[in-house]
Formats: structure tokens, C-alpha cells, sequence
């Protein structure tokens, strides 16, 4: 009986593998498929041999040998791909910590938008009572100042002389002697505070005379005086004047702009009228409308 025996060769179980198939990892890095090293491993394994046993490497230690450098590749790939994979993960923790800073950031600036926005609604509320608070106002003062000239007359078209200026209460009292006879006969006190050209500068390039301000002792008598110059033409020495009511610069503005509208009117014979401050009044189908502004005349003719 021989000292040697001879060792079993190993089963051959490779069927139909396929050679040269790569694994893609990480980056990109390539890795034989693990059957196609095991295959070369038996193959290129040593055949042992028959005699007396001490082959230079039996099959077991060459694959045991083999099996822990395999261990060895692995565990070196494997701590590539840790280092890669914990390299992804601070990467993503960065990324994220961004994204929940911009995301804050973003409810910042929407917060901040509602509240400007709120702050813009109350500046708008506020800045429209002002605008009624100065309209209140402006509208007071305009009152208070027309009501401070109730006692005035305007005399306009009063021709623009030295004789006439520095007489101008003359003036005015021959008018009435003239044009309002019966106020004297009834014993009205026809007497002025005081009459003054307005503006108090002459204009050179002005071709029309300057108004004349006339301010009455007796507001009675300034009223039949009005009332009077509403029902005819007044003259002085042949010349055509127009006697109104002394009113605020912004209510005159306020009238002239009927003024267009007036004339239309009374060419209709509607009787226009204008009232104090400055409102339209009209006869129209046994009615008297009266109207506050351009627009709502211009509806109502429509």
C-alpha cells in the first residue's frame, strides 16, 4: 500500500459562466465579477501531485491564501466606498442644512412682506383720512373766508382810470344813485367800509380793467343792490359793468368752470342759476334741479 494518497481533485461546478463581466462601483471604479476570479482561481490553482504528500502548496492553502486576499480586496473597496459614501452623506447633511437655511430665509422674507403689506394698507387708510381731514379743511376755510366777504361786492368791467381810482367810493355811490334809486328813497345806509382795486399791482400786458372790491356797512343793502344787478345791465357813463357777489378765489375758479355750461342753458331757457358756493340750478319740466358738479350735470343730460 502506497504512503501517499491521492488527493480528491475538486468538482468543476462552473456551467455556462460567462467570462469578463465587470461590476461598476462607486465612481466609476471596476471590479471583475467574483465568479470570474473564482474561476481563475481554480484554474490557476496547482494541481497536486502523487508521491509522498509534501507538495510545495496543496489546493486548500492556495485557496485559503487566495480567499483572504479576496477578503483583503474587498475590505480595501469596501472602505473606498465608506469613504466615498460618508463623503455623499456630509455632502447631503451640508446640502439639507442649506436648504432648511433658505427655507427659513423664504418665511423670513414672507413675513416680512405681510407685515410690510400691512403696513402699507394702514399707511394707505391713513393717508386717505388725511386726504378727507384736508378736503374737511381746505372746504372750512373756504367757507369761513367766503362768509368773511358776505358784506362785498365785485364790480367788474369799471374802466381802469386815475380819476376813477382815487375816487372809487364816489364811483360806486353814483352807481347806486343810478341803478338802485329806491334803496335811497327808503332810506338804506348806503355807505362803504372801503373799495380797492384787486390785485392791488396793475398788470401791464392786462387789457382788462382790474375788479373792484367794494365793502358795505350794511349787509341789507348789498343784497338789494345784487338783486338789482341780476335783473338788468348796470352801466357807468355808457360802459358795461357786471356787479356779483365778492367770493373766494377757489369758489370763482369753481363758478367760471359752469360758465360754458351756463351760457348752453340759458340759450335752452332753462333759467340757470348759479348758487352759492358754486352750484347749478336749472328749470326743467316744472322742476329746479340743482347740480354740485360738471359730472353730475353731464349725467342728467345724457
Amino acid at each position: 500500500m502506497e504512503n501517499s494518497t491521492e488527493a480528491q481533485k475538486p468538482q468543476n461546478t462552473k456551467k455556462n459562466k460567462k467570462k469578463g463581466v465587470t461590476l461598476d462601483t462607486f465612481y466609476g471604479a471596476k471590479i471583475q465579477n467574483t465568479e470570474q476570479i473564482e474561476d481563475n482561481i481554480k484554474e490557476n490553482a496547482p494541481k497536486p501531485s502523487k508521491g509522498n504528500g509534501n507538495s510545495p502548496q496543496t489546493y486548500e492553502e492556495f485557496e485559503s491564501e487566495m480567499t483572504k486576499k479576496m477578503e483583503a480586496f474587498w475590505k480595501e473597496k469596501l472602505e473606498i466606498m465608506q469613504k466615498k459614501f460618508t463623503h455623499l452623506q456630509n455632502r447631503y447633511d451640508e446640502t439639507e442644512k442649506e436648504n432648511q437655511a433658505l427655507k427659513a430665509r423664504i418665511r423670513q422674507l414672507e413675513d416680512n412682506d405681510r407685515v410690510k403689506e400691512q403696513e402699507l394698507i394702514k399707511q394707505s387708510q391713513n393717508t386717505k383720512k388725511l386726504e378727507e381731514d384736508i378736503k374737511y379743511l381746505t372746504d372750512k376755510m373756504t367757507d369761513l373766508e367766503n362768509r368773511g366777504r358776505r358784506d362785498n361786492l365785485r364790480i367788474i368791467g369799471l374802466p381802469e382810470k386815475p380819476e376813477i381810482n382815487t375816487k372809487l367810493d364816489m364811483v360806486i355811490q353814483d352807481i347806486i344813485k343810478e341803478k338802485c334809486p329806491e334803496i335811497l328813497e327808503q332810506g338804506g345806509n348806503t355807505a362803504t367800509d372801503r373799495a380797492h382795486r384787486t390785485p392791488s399791482t396793475l398788470n401791464p400786458q392786462k387789457t382788462t380793467p382790474r375788479n373792484v372790491i367794494a365793502k358795505f356797512q350794511s349787509y341789507q343793502t348789498k343784497e338789494k343792490i345784487l338783486q338789482e344787478a341780476r335783473k338788468r345791465q348796470f352801466r357807468y357813463k355808457g360802459m358795461p359793468i357786471r356787479v356779483t357777489q365778492d367770493l373766494a378765489s377757489s369758489t370763482l375758479n369753481d363758478r367760471k368752470a359752469w360758465n360754458m355750461i351756463f351760457r348752453k342753458a340759458r340759450e335752452l331757457g332753462l333759467q340757470p342759476r348759479i348758487s352759492y358756493p358754486a352750484k347749478l340750478t336749472i328749470y326743467f319740466q316744472g322742476k329746479v334741479w340743482a347740480f354740485n358738479k360738471i359730472e353730475d350735470f353731464q349725467l342728467f343730460a345724457k
